[in-house]
C-alpha cells in the first residue's frame, strides 16, 4: 500500500489495479477520440516517436488516462473546455496520481490546435531528464 491506495510491485514500477467496467470504457474513448487527442497521438507519441512507448485511454484505478507511458510514469491529459468545470476533479485527480507515482502534463486542446510545436517541447523537456535519470536515454 503506497499512501493508503493499493497497488503491486511488478518489476520495478508499480503497478495500479483498476475497475474492470473501464476496459470497455477506454476502448471507446480509443474509438472517439477529440482532434487535438488524434494530432498528439499521430504526430508525437505514436510509435515511440518520442522515444518511448505511450498507450492511449489507459485505466488506472476509477480513472482512464489520456496517454500514459509505464516506464517512466508519466500521463498526458488533452483537457477540453469541459474540464474548466470539473477542475476541483481534476485537482484530486493528478494528487492520487502522483500518490501513486505517476506524474501528470496537462495540456488544452487550444494548445494543441494551436501550438503543436510547443506541446511537444514541454513533454520532450519532461521526457529527456526521465530517461537520463532511468538509464533509458541511449535512443537519443
Amino acid at each position: 500500500m503506497k499512501n493508503g491506495i493499493v497497488v503491486e510491485l511488478k518489476t520495478r514500477k508499480f503497478h495500479v489495479r483498476y475497475l474492470e467496467k473501464l476496459t470497455r470504457e477506454s476502448r471507446l474513448h480509443r474509438r472517439n477520440q477529440t482532434e487535438a487527442e488524434k494530432i498528439v497521438w499521430e504526430q508525437l507519441l505514436r510509435r515511440k516517436q518520442l522515444g518511448v512507448k505511450f498507450v492511449r485511454q489507459k485505466a488506472v484505478d476509477r480513472f482512464i488516462l489520456d496517454f500514459y507511458c509505464a516506464d517512466l510514469c508519466l500521463a498526458i491529459e488533452i483537457d477540453g473546455d469541459y474540464h474548466l468545470k470539473i477542475k476541483d476533479k481534476d485537482d484530486y485527480r493528478d494528487k492520487f496520481l502522483q500518490a501513486c507515482g505517476i506524474r501528470t502534463l496537462r495540456f488544452t486542446n487550444t494548445e494543441v490546435l494551436t501550438d503543436l510545436n510547443k506541446v511537444k517541447s514541454t513533454i520532450l523537456e519532461f521526457i529527456h531528464p526521465a530517461l537520463s535519470r532511468e538509464g533509458m536515454g541511449k535512443g537519443f
